[in-house]
């Protein structure tokens, strides 16, 4: 099980609608598709999106980082040592942790598809299907109603409301209209994406409270770095608050749970540069008491393969933010994680379960 080659391509897929948050909006999904090979012919596969404005990795940096960072020392190496590839990739450079994740993923692949297993029964097994939300993305109050209405009737019970861009007075009426248009069975979670100052969040959330918007949590209401802002936020509302950008890595996790400054934890590969660490995040936040959603970036169903298979193997995760496939004009990959609606569910087959990935960098799709 030597790794024999490693392979990093560019792909763009426009998505069917604009994704708009308070940090950027995004017309195509646009990423580098890694395929390490080995020996016997195994290929494993990862992805890594460029999110320049949360992970400050672009598709440039992440391309280069594969094959000229992480390549050189990853060639001729079993990948049954899996514990010392992984050291080695995060030693090797300082961030880029988007392509870290890249590699993880692959690796991950090629050692569950040794084991024989689907990579969520590799992991642990926890659950054999899991359920995602929507996000409704930032527009007017009648055109996110509008949405959310679409995908609740497509099968969707979970709407993500995108929040934060606007005066607090305008947010309040997208989700006034949004509660109206969907009733009061349907679960609405907030993502303000670090846009309110912490008196703002404070004085918002309490707002909503009163006026009975039943919110269920607010993700990242302040900046990244303001863990007694968050902590402010989360000691004086009754609504959950979720850590997201503020948590990358575990040592950012330990800093969040010691202070208590956090409900919850969105957990993203991208973030903790694949699953390897993300493991040690979901398993320090359980010593805690903390559950964890785990979510992604604007990617295909490569990395949602990995990060929904990871999620599926844990009790502790036990929210899931996989749309942005469905939000795609085409689907690129053969094989991987399978959608009826809401529900997700996983092939049987060994790994990922990916068979093929088809995307043009203008070198040669992958076939």
């Amino acid at each position: 099980m030597k790794i024999q080659s490693i392979e990093a391509f560019r792909q763009s897929t426009p998505l069917s609608k604009p994704f708009k948050t308070a940090l950027r909006t995004v017309w195509n999904v646009e990423s580098i598709v890694v395929r390490i090979t080995t020996e016997d012919g195994r290929i494993g596969w990862g992805e890594a999106p460029a999110t320049v404005v949360i992970t400050g990795d672009s598709l440039d940096s992440i391309q280069s980082a594969i094959l000229n960072v992480f390549t050189p020392v990853m060639i001729g190496h079993n990948v049954l040592a899996y514990e010392q590839i992984f050291q080695t990739v995060h030693q090797a450079m300082h961030g880029c942790s988007s392509a870290k994740a890249a590699i993880d993923m692959a690796v991950y692949d090629l050692v569950a598809q040794y084991s024989g297993l689907p990579l969520y029964q590799f992991l642990g097994g926890y659950k054999d299907q899991i359920e995602t939300d929507f996000t409704v993305s930032i527009n007017s109050p009648k055109e996110m109603g509008e949405d959310a209405v679409r995908y609740v009737q497509s099968g969707f019970n979970v709407l993500k409301i995108k929040v934060g861009k606007d005066p607090i007075d305008q947010d309040i009426e997208r989700i006034k209209e949004i509660r109206s248009r969907v009733g009061n069975d349907i679960k609405i979670r907030l993502d303000a994406n670090q846009g309110w100052q912490v008196k703002e969040a404070v004085k918002s959330i309490r707002r909503m409270e009163d006026l009975g918007l039943n919110i269920e949590l607010v993700e990242q209401p302040v900046k990244a770095h303001d863990l007694e802002g968050l902590k402010a936020v989360t000691d004086a509302v009754d609504t959950l608050i979720m850590a997201d950008e503020g948590v990358f890595s575990p040592a950012h996790a330990l800093q969040l749970l010691q202070l208590r400054a956090a409900d919850l934890i969105n957990i993203k590969l991208m973030k903790s540069g694949g699953i390897y660490k993300a493991q040690i995040i979901n398993q320090m936040a359980e010593e805690y008491g903390v559950e964890c959603m785990v979510g992604s970036m604007i990617e295909s169903r490569v990395a949602v393969t990995a990060a929904a298979h990871f999620a599926a193997s844990k009790k502790n995760i036990t929210r899931f933010d996989f749309d942005a496939p469905l939000m795609m004009q085409h689907d690129i990959v053969v094989g991987g994680v399978r959608y009826d609606g809401r529900v997700m569910t996983f092939p049987q087959e060994a790994g990922l379960g990916i068979r093929d990935v088809h995307c043009q960098d203008g070198v040669g799709a992958l076939s």
